[in-house]
């Protein structure tokens, strides 16, 4: 399926349109208000409402109940395949959003992504002989020692194994499950820590209590800006998506295509960087001039990063994450 560029040659909207928009609050929803949702309402002359929830069980909720207020929520990139095999988005609109600039994993027929982040091997240089420089150095416990620790949760870290253990990040799907659970049967008598939160993550680190460990990118700059000794290995690391649907029975459908169409547009996915350090899952906002080479220098879906950071694909995970989970929950037992 090939989208189509989209131009928003409607009627002029009148001043009491509005839509709903749902995310994960905090210093992340206040982000996508001054890089996405502020130049939308200025664009289509709206008013975009806020709300925040706690993920897709929700959305699930109101639409089974048939009593859905929503308009258009914000989810990672599983929950949005887990969403569209339930049937709880609308099908979007191809003549009206378009995904030039996209990557193939970053959209589907109901959802598409709005920004990405990357999971990426972190080290304090400080600590260490000789430094890492990517997953498969992490592995390499006999000429890279150091204390280490890892991500509590199979997807990205059944990708880093493969990684490691040499598959090209072209070639990962689908994941040879065993293989990769034999390599981290291979590492885990040497993991000193399993972290669940991206606190954790950067607690371990500051405190000292590892060297090395894959982290989220964005957690990275909260250490350099304390003044912490940390670098980042961008070679295999992993690039997962944050992305956008409409409810099934949305009560603005219409609208909310039009805005999702503005969101993942170049010129608005440019504004990203100056507020989060997320990068713009457009790769045509690195071409509009607007993200400073600073921020173009630590964005995860920067071009040089993409050439050496493996997409991770939500349709594959939403298909089988609960029985991995439940494979990776037998794995941390043993």
């Amino acid at each position: 399926m090939i989208a189509a560029s989209a131009g928003l040659s409607a009627a002029p909207l009148h001043a009491e349109d509005s839509l709903t928009y749902v995310s994960w609050g905090g210093n992340y929803q206040q982000a996508e208000r001054d890089a996405f949702l502020d130049p939308i309402e200025d664009e289509l002359g709206i008013t975009i409402r806020e709300e925040t929830y706690t993920g897709v069980h929700e959305v699930r909720a109101q639409v089974l109940s048939g009593a859905v207020t929503w308009d258009i929520v914000d989810l990672g990139g599983f929950e949005c395949a887990q969403g569209q095999a339930e049937g709880l988005f609308e099908d979007l609109d191809w003549n009206v959003v378009s995904t030039e600039g996209l990557d193939e994993n970053a959209w589907s027929d109901t959802w598409v992504s709005i920004l990405y982040y990357s999971t990426v091997l972190a080290y304090n240089p400080e600590a260490l002989e000789k430094a890492p420089t990517n997953f498969t150095d992490f592995w390499d416990v006999e000429n890279f020692p150091g204390r280490r620790a890892l991500y509590n949760e199979a997807p990205t870290m059944l990708e880093a194994a493969l990684l490691a253990d040499g598959v090209p990040k072209d070639e990962l799907y689908p994941l040879d499950i065993d293989r990769a659970f034999a390599k981290l049967e291979e590492i885990k008598p040497h993991i000193d820590a399993w972290w669940d939160s991206g606190a954790q993550s950067i607690q371990l680190l500051a405190d000292g209590e590892v060297d090395m460990l894959p982290i989220w990118n964005g957690r990275i700059e909260v250490l350099k800006e304390e003044g912490f000794p940390v670098e980042i290995a961008w070679d295999q690391g992993t690039l997962s998506v944050s992305c956008v649907a409409i409810p099934k029975g949305a009560p603005n459908k219409d609208l909310a295509m039009k805005a999702i169409n503005l969101m993942i547009s170049p010129e608005i996915q440019a504004n990203l960087p100056q507020y989060i350090n997320y990068g713009p899952a457009n790769a045509l906002a690195f071409d509009t001039g607007k993200i400073a080479e600073d921020k173009v220098a630590t964005s995860p879906s920067a071009p040089e990063h993409l050439k050496v950071l493996a997409v991770i694909s939500p349709s594959y995970w939403g298909e089988r994450l609960t029985e991995l989970d439940e494979r990776w929950d037998a794995f941390m037992l043993k």
